[in-house]
């Protein structure tokens, strides 16, 4: 998942802000039977799929890619390649309507013996773009510098997203005006509006992208996954997701078990058919509630710092007199609480936001506005970056609207997010509306997969963190209980989202052991937290 805002929809499912939401597709599909490429369901329909996507991949094996210095306004640094995968719209139509899908490379760092392959990214979202994971050779990210010694890293647009046949449900420079209106409401009368609200944002998920709608999703995106693997050259595939890439690995662990070479997840949303997805944000409610409070707890043990108050109360009573002032009277003009979210936020979803939103919040209480409202507002100047955001936000949507099917009586989301808000007030509502639309989502929704182990499926590394609030921790031990033969490492007493590239080395060492090797520890691992941020 990722960071989900108002003016900036999260990747992978984990986020806040005007709508939340996560992601799947596909009707009911079922594992593939032992030794089978692509996995046949029992209908005819995934039979037609299944066929597709091997069609597909035939294709791009034949076709492979064609590797060119990027594009300049991509702004992806040499020796970074760039190139197109094309795929078709509806694998139950393999010979209709083809899409294209822009990925990237960039080769492995040590010699050609030491090269075991391709490593495919997903950050998560859905709607993150991967283009910039080969970017972490370039920048000699040292977490990942053994790794890059045997892979070529390679990163690609989602179907929908960025240069991926993009989609869009509303006007970008609409999408960013602010202030939005506050997502708690005070009255009916408030609900109605962000119940118009929504409805208005699906009816224009359709008007603009209608065509595109009934095909964005996890399954499809796993198949496309596996067309890219072939036009690469890959007999197997070797993968990382986070966040919602985590859903994504086991939608395609479970359609290809046998593609499969090295898997690892990291940040794990729960694959449980009963969590795809009304119930997993409701679930993050809670999760993004206690990781809230954590921050605050270490807010105050830093007072002498950052004068917000030496307990959490005092930290919370000034988060709740800021947000009603700016609630009365937005900052700046455009900053008010639904911004403040949107900002705040990143804090419990990262820990490297920790120090950077108390420093911003701190300057506030001593007098600074301006410095609240630079980092909350929204840049209407910034159109690339608005129509990125909104773009994102639509393939969030789009994801998870399709993916499952959602409650379409309000009466359900009013009673649930009502209950929740009482004891979890600082994520629940705006969750509530992020995710609204697919209420009244205006294509198909399908029935989740069954995620589970099928032969020919390796041990995959599962990695997350305790406290994480994005993806609350039970995803984890519900993947985990799937895959037969996975691993877990967990993060003790730790919290932020996406583990792998943090600086802690009983997580480190064991990735890189992994993904070098293919070797897992014998039982599931349990690892001291990665260092506090200091301010």
């Amino acid at each position: 998942m990722r960071k989900r805002s108002l003016h900036r929809r999260a990747a992978a499912f984990g986020s806040v802000g005007a709508l939340v939401t996560a992601t799947l597709i596909a009707g009911a599909v079922t594992a593939p039977t032992a030794g089978a490429s692509p996995a046949t369901g029992h209908g005819k329909g995934q039979d037609r799929e299944a066929r597709g996507v091997a069609i597909a991949a035939e294709r791009a094996a034949e076709a492979g890619i064609d590797w060119k210095d990027c594009p300049a306004d991509w702004n992806l640094p040499k020796p970074i390649q760039c190139g197109w995968v094309t795929v078709p719209l509806d694998y139950a139509k393999p010979y209709g309507k083809q899409i294209k899908l822009a990925v990237d490379r960039i080769g492995n760092t040590g010699t050609q013996s030491e090269r075991q392959g391709a490593l495919i990214y997903n950050p998560g979202g859905p709607g993150g773009s991967g283009l910039r994971f080969p970017a972490r050779v370039t920048a000699k990210n040292p977490v990942w510098a053994k790794t890059a010694k045997a892979y070529d890293f390679v990163g690609f647009d989602p179907r929908g997203v960025g240069k991926s046949a993009p989609i869009s449900c509303v006007d970008p420079q609409e999408f960013v005006k602010a202030p939005k209106l506050d997502p708690v409401p005070d009255s009916e009368a408030d609900k109605l509006a962000q119940r118009k609200l929504a409805r208005e944002y699906a009816e224009g998920c359709y008007e603009r992208s209608g065509e595109m709608l009934p095909h964005m999703t996890t399954p499809n995106t796993a198949r496309d996954l596996d067309v890219i693997r072939a036009a690469l050259g890959e007999k197997k595939l070797n993968y990382l997701g986070v966040s919602y890439g985590t859903y994504l690995g086991a939608v395609y662990g479970t359609l290809f078990p046998g593609h499969v070479r090295r898997m690892v997840v990291d940040s794990v949303v729960n694959p449980s058919r009963d969590k795809i997805w009304y119930q997993a944000n409701l679930d993050q409610d809670v999760a993004f509630e206690k990781r809230w409070q954590d921050w605050q707890d270490w807010v105050a043990a830093n007072d002498a710092v950052f004068h917000l108050g030496d307990t959490r109360a005092e930290v919370q009573d000034q988060w709740l007199k800021l947000r009603a002032t700016a609630k009365k009277n937005p900052l700046g003009g455009v900053v008010g609480p639904a911004e403040l979210l949107s900002f705040f936020q990143s804090a419990p979803y990262y820990d490297s936001a920790w120090v950077p939103v108390a420093t911003v919040f701190s300057k506030y209480v001593a007098g600074d506005t301006q410095a609240l409202v630079d980092a909350a507002a929204p840049d209407p100047s910034d159109t690339a970056g608005n129509a990125a955001s909104e773009n994102g936000n639509a393939v969030y949507t789009a994801v998870e609207c399709a993916d499952a099917k959602w409650p379409t009586n309000w009466r359900t989301w009013d009673r649930d997010n009502t209950r929740l808000h009482k004891d979890h007030p600082f994520l629940t509502w705006s969750n509530a509306w992020m995710n609204l639309p697919c209420s009244t989502w205006p294509v198909k929704q399908q029935t989740p997969l069954n995620v589970k182990t099928s032969k020919g499926l390796p041990p995959v590394l599962i990695v997350q963190s305790e406290r994480d609030a994005a993806t609350p921790y039970g995803g984890a031990v519900e993947l985990h209980q799937r895959f037969k033969g996975s691993r877990l490492i967990t993060e003790r007493d730790a919290g932020s989202h996406g583990v792998t590239g943090l600086v802690n080395p009983c997580v480190n060492d064991r990735v890189d052991t992994y993904l070098l090797t293919g070797k897992v520890d014998t039982r599931d691992v349990t690892c001291a937290p990665h260092a506090t941020p200091k301010p």
